[in-house]
């Protein structure tokens, strides 16, 4: 099955292991090196109209995902990777990968 990130951004993104709906695909993280795609981002939702900051955006991994169906796309995580958390350990690895 072929998808658009246009088509992939209407689907809902529900895990199934917790029954949360979490949102809708806003970004996708590409690996340059053999093109393909690593993660789906959902930014966080706003606080107070905005005014008040965003919550963390959430990183869904291309591992976690059971079924991308018509209208929804399903993943299966006990819990879902903070923006944050991803990017400080995606730099480690860059700082590892320069050192060896």
């Amino acid at each position: 099955m072929k998808c658009t990130l246009s088509e992939m951004r209407q689907k809902e993104i529900i895990n199934i292991r917790t029954g949360e709906r979490l949102g809708y695909a806003d970004d996708l993280e590409f690996d340059t090196d053999d093109a393909s795609v690593k993660a789906i981002i959902i930014y966080g939702r706003s606080r107070f109209f905005g005014l008040l900051g965003r919550e963390e955006d959430l990183i869904i991994r291309c591992k976690d995902i059971e079924v991308i169906g018509e209208d929804v796309l399903l993943i299966s995580s006990e819990e879902v990777e903070p923006a944050k958390a991803h990017i400080k350990h995606t730099e480690y690895n860059k700082k590892l990968l320069k050192i060896t």
